[in-house]
């Protein structure tokens, strides 16, 4: 009897409970929304399109190396009984300096004989000709008239004057040719130089062929960049030695402090692709590479740099950042407080700006803001329109 009873009980509280929640949740009061809903017009920045004049300026990148670059041989053999002190890597060394002394004692003592050898055939051409003189008068008294060419000839001795001269001539050539490897026992710098490597030292013993140090040219390096084919028309070439191309700005953006640069100029276009990037080649000449008597960073062969090469000026056109062109042909502007989608027609890219030639207008408002919905016509707002709607609504009104 007590569980029936304990069970109607429990049975009647619920019921009481879902009676009272239905109640609440009928009585409950509803918001209601008063006045209009008002869409709000998007806030964006923009910028005025402005016309002009300008110069690209292209981002390139390169490797150093020299103009002139040769390996030391000589051209004689023997050994070295003087090597320059400047002669080491890293010195610097001007054109003409000896940098080494091959033992000159066996050219001399050659150059002598080849002297002596000299001397005597121009003997043997004076006694020639003294007998050149008596065969001419033996031919007069015997007379020659009956002489054909080939035995009057011989009765002059003609072949043996020939002879004798050919004699001279060798030894003429013979003595240059000491003279020569006498010379080239002294081994100079063909130019200003810097040296990279040094192969020998006093005692070596040398033989032609042998590499004896590398030398590099000390007045310019080049810089060899790769560019996209579609800005080499906008780039200038020197038509002549005397002329410079456009002005290059490097750096070596891992080892150079902020704001340090070593500038140069085009000189040639190599005329070949770069087979891995397909991307033309240029070459840029830099003056003064080592700055010695400069306040400047030394270009270090092999060492990878960062250029800015200043390209010809485009006329009449509108810059932008390219950050601000869509879709490569599309610039959106804010017209009557709304989007307006301008196709345009870009003229030329470079690292940083978009120079559009057509479909924008000078000083038209260019939206920077990067937006969600891109539709034409959606509504548009800057912050100076907010400030000054808001301005307007704190404005007393007079009656």
């Amino acid at each position: 009897m007590s569980t029936k009873k304990t069970l109607i009980i429990s049975t009647s509280i619920l019921l009481f409970a879902a009676v009272v929640t239905t109640l609440v949740f009928m009585t409950e009061p509803t918001a209601k929304s008063e006045g209009a809903t008002k869409k709000m017009a998007m806030l964006v920045e923009v910028i005025p399109a402005e016309k002009g004049n300008f110069e690209p300026v292209f981002i390139a990148t390169g490797t150093v190396s020299p103009v002139e670059d040769v390996t030391l041989s000589p051209l004689v053999s023997g050994q070295i009984i003087r090597r320059a002190p400047a002669f080491t890597p890293g010195g610097y060394v001007e054109e003409g300096t000896v940098l080494l002394q091959i033992d000159p004692s066996d050219y001399r003592n050659e150059l002598e004989l080849k002297k002596s050898d000299l001397l005597q055939a121009r003997t043997d051409l004076d006694m020639e000709m003294g007998r050149q003189e008596v065969a001419e008068k033996d031919l007069a008294l015997i007379g020659g008239d009956s002489l054909s060419p080939q035995e009057r000839s011989l009765v002059l001795r003609k072949p043996q004057l020939n002879a004798v001269k050919a004699n001279i001539a060798a030894a003429e050539a013979a003595v240059e040719q000491a003279k020569l490897n006498l010379a080239r026992t002294t081994i100079r710098a063909p130019f200003d130089a810097h040296i990279l490597t040094q192969n020998v030292t006093e005692g070596s013993q040398v033989a032609p062929g042998d590499n004896l140090g590398r030398l590099v040219g000390s007045d310019f390096y080049w810089v060899s960049l790769t560019v996209p084919l579609t800005q080499l028309q906008w780039l200038r070439f020197p038509a002549t030695e005397e002329e410079q191309g456009s002005e290059v700005k490097m750096r070596n953006t891992s080892a150079w402090p902020k704001g340090v640069f070593r500038s140069g100029y085009l000189s040639k276009q190599v005329g070949a692709l770069d087979e891995q990037t397909r991307l033309a080649r240029v070459l840029v000449k830099v003056p003064q590479p080592l700055a010695r008597q400069q306040d400047k960073p030394e270009l270090i062969i092999g060492s990878f740099v960062e250029a800015r090469l200043l390209g010809e000026q485009i006329n009449d056109v509108v810059r932008l950042k390219r950050d601000y062109l869509h879709n490569n042909d599309e610039v959106w502007t804010m017209e009557d407080g709304k989007l307006s989608i301008n196709k345009v027609e870009v003229q030329l890219k470079d690292s940083e700006y978009a120079y559009i030639s057509s479909g924008l207008e000078d000083g038209a408002k260019v939206v920077t803001t990067n937006l969600s919905t891109v539709t034409e016509g959606i509504p548009l707002r800057t912050q100076r329109d907010t400030t000054a709607s808001e301005e307007n609504k704190q404005q007393p009104v007079n009656n």
